[in-house]
């Protein structure tokens, strides 16, 4: 959990937005480095004629920070205006309504917003660990000297002169996947170039407070979801949203000799998918709900996960579905009209709506035989809840 004291130079961008940089500024190899990682993210052109002998970058709908190499940083802003992005992450990883957040919402940049959330974490950590970690029973099987638990009896009959019993038992321990949740989410941090060095001491007291009691297992956004929880552990609940956090925009990037860096990137496209549907899912109207991530299974080997379904609470029919673009064309595309009838096909409802943050140049309104297929606006520009309650308006006023 080292962090490289040496300053390195910083490079920004906007996301969708292209820039030029001078040849010297961006050295080759960090250009290979991140033409051949971060394709995805990022296009880049190299240096050319038709360049002017500059660097041509454009971020891809993604926003964050990206150590390129131990010298050269790359920052990615959000055109997003910084109080939102934060409103949305609130939102998508239900952190919504706890009171110590609301600092966040003063934070100037996603560093400033990364550095405070870390903070959190690792105060939170600690807090449970003067407290005491959460412990559970776990089978366990081992060759001991003495009779612990359940005897194997067959294995003394059939080799007596063995002085180890095998003996099953339960053993009551710390070293479980809720604390190892916490353990590497905290490394993760530790190994990032983003948290200043009075944090990062907070990250490694708590980081160090879990050793010896936990294994260090890598873990992933996946593990924090749909965890149980009792009366033993409910604080736990809220330690692995913040975890779900940092290991879903975090990754490997790179390595040179015994130090590793780790890029913070956020995926626009996922985290507005995320925002629309915990917002819908906390603010439904009487008399419907909303389902998120709906699986559709077509064949044994295909298949296919629908955003949001709109549905009646009385009878459970599905009356609208529902898919989010991070985008602003100008039109919806075919691709996208062709999938959302598919999709109304499949769950035999006949409203689809295409969901943009910005009002299409040329608004979608069109019928597929007995299919409306439509766009609508969630727009990121003003206050959040003022723009959800002016999407759920008109999402009514059409579907009614």
């Amino acid at each position: 959990m080292d962090i490289n004291p040496a300053q390195p130079i910083i490079i920004e961008l906007t996301e969708y937005e292209n820039k030029l940089f001078p040849l010297d500024k961006i050295p080759y190899s960090a250009g290979v480095e991140l033409y051949e990682k971060y394709k995805t993210q990022l296009d880049i052109d190299f240096p050319t004629y038709t360049t002017r002998q500059h660097w041509k970058l454009k971020a891809k709908g993604w926003v964050g920070y990206i150590p390129v190499t131990p010298e050269l940083h790359l920052k990615i802003n959000p055109k997003v205006p910084i109080q939102n992005l934060f409103g949305m992450l609130e939102y998508a990883y239900n952190l919504k309504g706890f009171r110590f957040l609301e600092g966040l919402m003063d934070c100037e940049s996603l560093e400033d917003f990364y550095n405070n959330l870390a903070h959190i974490l690792a105060d939170k950590v600690l807090e449970r660990c003067r407290k005491g970690l959460y412990r559970t029973y776990l089978p366990k099987t081992q060759q001991l000297s003495y009779v612990r638990g359940k005897l194997d009896m067959r294995q003394v009959i059939q080799k007596p002169w063995n002085v180890k019993l095998k003996c099953d038992y339960e053993e009551h321990t710390a070293d479980i996947k809720e604390n190892q949740i916490l353990a590497w989410t905290l490394y993760i941090i530790g190994c990032s170039s983003l948290c200043s060095e009075r944090i990062s001491l907070t990250v490694r007291k708590a980081y160090h407070a879990l050793q010896g009691l936990v294994t260090l297992q890598p873990c992933s956004a996946e593990d924090c979801i749909a965890r149980q929880y009792n009366h033993l552990n409910p604080d736990y609940e809220l330690l692995h949203n913040l975890c779900r956090f940092f290991l879903e925009n975090s990754s490997p990037s790179h390595e040179k000799g015994n130090h590793k860096t780790l890029p913070f990137l956020v995926d626009m496209a996922h985290l507005y998918e995320l925002f629309v549907s915990e917002w819908l899912k906390k603010n439904t109207p009487q008399g419907y709900f909303f389902k998120q991530q709906h699986p559709i299974e077509i064949s044994q080997n295909r298949h296919f996960t629908i955003d949001i379904l709109l549905c009646d609470a009385d009878t459970g029919k599905t009356i609208a579905v529902l898919d989010t673009k991070y985008k602003a064309p100008e039109q919806a595309g075919y691709t996208d009209i062709y999938q959302m009838i598919s999709y109304a096909n499949t769950t035999k409802c006949k409203q689809a709506f295409l969901i943009y943050p910005k009002d299409l140049t040329q608004r979608l309104d069109i019928k597929s035989e007995q299919i409306q297929v439509r766009s609508l606006t969630f727009s990121l520009d003003d206050n959040l809840d003022r723009a959800g309650q002016t999407f759920l308006k008109n999402l009514f006023l059409l579907i009614c």
